[in-house]
């Protein structure tokens, strides 16, 4: 066959020939793309498995508790949750040292009890103070000895029997049965707010506290790590030097700490949301119940789909002890009426500080900690939001 020319044309390549070319080339894209999954298959497994070979997990306290179950508060049947988080102040450990000597011990130098309501539409966050007088029950020491059932100020208990100390000391005060507990340490705390690039703070005259490591001009700054450590631990350089002004400080910070989190997109952003879980998996010790990846994820989960607005902090209500004004104690009925309501996953109404008419703090003791309008009515208590952080 020619063409117009005369010059024989070239015969098209046989069907039979593109064939094998066009399955060589699809088997060579598919290995490829496959090689692509399986990799990134590979390293999220290998993310997922040292993120959750990060958490400790406390099988001392599970075991201690596992003794006195009959003493403990009956589980909720409801799927409310109560977390018990603890700040220890441990000096022992890398990176700790500089805030005292390590003598061997540590107290709780926080302590929280987090309510996840049922619905999941809301969280309360309860402050328990370290100075808060209270009956601590004989517990099971390091050494195996056993202390005696005694009243003393609150955070011996950490210093006694460690977690299980601390988890049925809150229980014995509250009647309100613990699910869960985490405890953080001071350099957990530094590295988790690192990871999110800092928190904003309002001062409004400068800070100079050595013991607190803490020296920050006026006005709206970033506090990073070790000055945010400084910055929720001082007392003598901060207010009133109270304990309780302290607490109310703590709370300002964590609520900003959640609406940065959740405002940066954090949650919903790998990038930004592994460095988070790699220093928060790190910092914590947890029971078995929340000593997985999959465990926290899905608290994180729940966490999520709570408003920042409904995210709530307060301290539970207290005055100074009458025997000693360096001690506390709680206020009644308030304080009774707030556990019950928790107990029962009740709503428990938050008023922000900002609202009250008298400038009084959460917590001092006074009567409008928690109005009582009446035996049918609801009492407020009052605290604060996530939303309000810490510069208002």
């Amino acid at each position: 066959m020619t063409d117009r020319a005369g010059t024989p044309a070239e015969p098209d390549p046989p069907a039979a020939e593109e064939e094998p070319r066009r399955r060589h080339w699809l088997r060579w894209t598919a290995l490829g793309c496959a090689v692509v999954v399986l990799a990134a298959a590979g390293v999220g497994w290998w993310l997922y498995r040292k993120l959750d070979d990060n958490i400790t997990t406390d099988t001392t306290a599970a075991a201690e508790l596992e003794k006195y179950e009959k003493e403990r508060p009956p589980a909720g049947t409801s799927a409310a949750r109560n977390i018990l988080l603890i700040g220890s102040d441990t000096r022992a450990g890398e990176g700790n040292r500089k805030y005292g000597r390590d003598k061997g011990t540590q107290r709780s130098d926080t302590t929280i009890l987090l309510h996840l309501e049922a619905g999941k539409s809301s969280a309360t966050a309860v402050s328990l103070p370290r100075d808060l007088m209270v009956t601590i029950p004989s517990c099971r020491k390091a050494d195996g000895t056993r202390t005696r059932e005694q009243f003393a100020q609150f955070n011996w208990a950490f210093e006694f029997g460690g977690t299980a100390c601390t988890i049925r000391t809150v229980e014995k005060l509250t009647g309100i049965r613990i699910d869960h507990h985490m405890v953080i340490d001071f350099r957990g705390f530094k590295k988790m707010v690192d990871a999110v690039d800092g928190v904003e703070v309002c001062l409004k005259e400068p800070v100079n506290d050595p013991d607190a490591k803490l020296k920050l001009p006026a006005g709206r700054q970033t506090l990073h790590g070790e000055q945010a450590l400084g910055f929720v631990r001082a007392r003598k350089s901060l207010g009133n030097g109270s304990d309780t002004e302290r607490m109310d400080r703590q709370q300002q910070f964590l609520g900003a700490l959640v609406s940065k989190v959740q405002s940066d997109g954090v949650l919903l952003n790998p990038t930004k949301l592994y460095p988070v879980l790699d220093a928060a998996t790190k910092a914590i010790t947890t029971d078995p119940g929340l000593d997985s990846l999959r465990d926290l994820y899905d608290l994180a989960r729940s966490m999520r789909a709570i408003p920042t607005e409904k995210v709530q902090f307060l301290t539970v209500p207290r005055r100074s002890y009458r025997y000693d004004a360096n001690r506390d104690e709680l206020v009644q009925p308030a304080a009774s009426e707030l556990f019950r309501q928790l107990r029962e996953d009740k709503p428990v109404l938050v008023t922000p500080e900002s609202d009250k008419e008298d400038g009084g703090r959460s917590g001092d003791g006074k009567p409008d900690d928690a109005e009582s309008p009446g035996p049918s009515a609801t009492p407020t208590f009052t605290g604060r939001n996530a939303a309000e952080g810490v510069c208002e």
